[in-house]
């Protein structure tokens, strides 16, 4: 059963002195990047720096994370469970993976530049026309950044249990391209879940301050999951059901 969500406690004097500071941290570390991630951009495709920064800014926002299991390093297309905007930091920092995001957010100017940054693939889930073009450009991107992410739920969850995954999201692995591994990793926040968790009412913003408000750390376990091979990998329905029981077994919902 998902946990019953309290409103979140307004945040204390002492906890926006540390928002401001990680804040300020945070900004710091973008300038002292850019110059650099421009720089190698002149002699190489790669880019080490965006992965290196999201890290950095999960940890900044006071994320520990732990690894388990075997992680694909090369041509992975990785089905995660959405939570919180950490996700996204987390799991790059951890991979060095791109994600597969919606064209709302190319629509914010700052917000898209920084998701172009790490190569965001932007897709219209509602344009059928441009489907075929989308597809082979998240099969490009696979290819050119070793690994692309997309939280198949659509949405996030209270971390608890799984929403439904929506099997339309999955369009680029039908079928599925060869040499690339489909891999599901479940972000498992534990106890604090639901504390962490960005739903309902709540603004984004809101929960960007509340989680930098926070004096303990967030424990997030990544659990990359073994790869879907034979059967499970036949339609994108049967990767999206596959991905998702085996994350369900592990989360013990």
């Amino acid at each position: 059963m998902p946990l019953a969500l309290t409103q979140p406690r307004p945040i204390s004097p002492l906890g926006w002195v540390r928002v401001s500071l990680r804040i300020l941290a945070m900004a710091l570390l973008l300038l002292a990047c850019l110059p650099l991630h421009y720089a190698a951009a002149l002699f190489t495709r790669h880019k080490p720096l965006p992965r290196f920064f999201l890290g950095a800014v999960a940890w900044l926002a006071g994320v520990r994370v732990r690894q388990h299991g075997e992680k694909v390093h090369r041509g992975a297309f990785l089905l995660a469970n959405h939570v919180s905007w950490i996700d996204i930091p987390a799991m790059a920092g951890a991979t060095g993976t791109a994600f597969v995001g919606h064209d709302g957010l190319a629509s914010m100017p700052l917000l898209k530049w920084l998701c172009k940054l790490n190569d965001t693939v932007f897709v219209a889930r509602h344009d059928r026309a441009s489907v075929a073009r989308q597809v082979a450009l998240v099969r490009e991107e696979i290819r050119d950044t070793g690994a692309l992410a997309i939280f198949p739920e659509g949405t996030t969850s209270d971390g608890t249990g799984l929403l439904p995954f929506k099997s339309s999201l999955l369009s680029a692995l039908e079928p599925l391209p060869e040499g690339i591994a489909v891999q599901p990793v479940l972000l498992d926040y534990g106890p604090e879940a639901a504390d962490v968790a960005w739903v309902g009412e709540e603004h984004g913003l809101d929960n960007f301050l509340r989680i930098l408000a926070r004096r303990r750390p967030v424990r997030l376990d990544l659990h990359f999951l073994p790869v879907l091979s034979g059967d499970q990998v036949a339609s994108r329905k049967t990767i999206a059901a596959a991905a998702r029981a085996v994350m369900l077994e592990q989360l013990g919902a």
